[in-house]
């Protein structure tokens, strides 16, 4: 499910500084980047019925490679969905209340560390 009700898609950052302002909002991006593109993994376990989700922020390289600190990124939709072992994550369906509310928990968190980051 894509979230579009919120000003990412376009934005541009310093990789290094997105790195530190995903990682402080819980994201990760482990082994998800290549030298064009990395994938920002904020994990939800929901244990009432033992369900994973991912919200995922992507991001493009438009200048420099990732991960290279001064590399340039361009961010793309955030969107999330459910895994299942063993084939992967399932992006449409319809998700749990709990899970949405969350999600825009943390895209909102997200949105205004971002926008401070712009400021600066």
């Amino acid at each position: 499910m894509k979230i579009e009700d919120y000003d990412f898609h376009g934005k541009e950052f310093n990789f290094g500084r997105l790195v530190r302002i995903m990682e402080s909002n819980g994201f990760i991006h482990e082994g998800q980047w290549d030298y064009e593109r990395v994938t920002f993994d904020y994990k939800l376990l929901d244990q009432t019925d033992d369900a994973t989700y991912y919200l995922r922020v992507q991001a493009v390289a438009v200048q420099g490679e990732i991960p290279k600190e001064d590399a340039e990124v361009r961010l793309l939709t955030p969107f999330f969905g459910r895994h299942y072992y063993p084939h992967g994550i399932e992006y449409d369906e319809d998700f749990p209340e709990k899970i949405i509310k969350k999600c825009t928990q943390k895209i909102e968190k997200l949105q205004q560390d971002l926008q401070e980051a712009e400021t600066l």
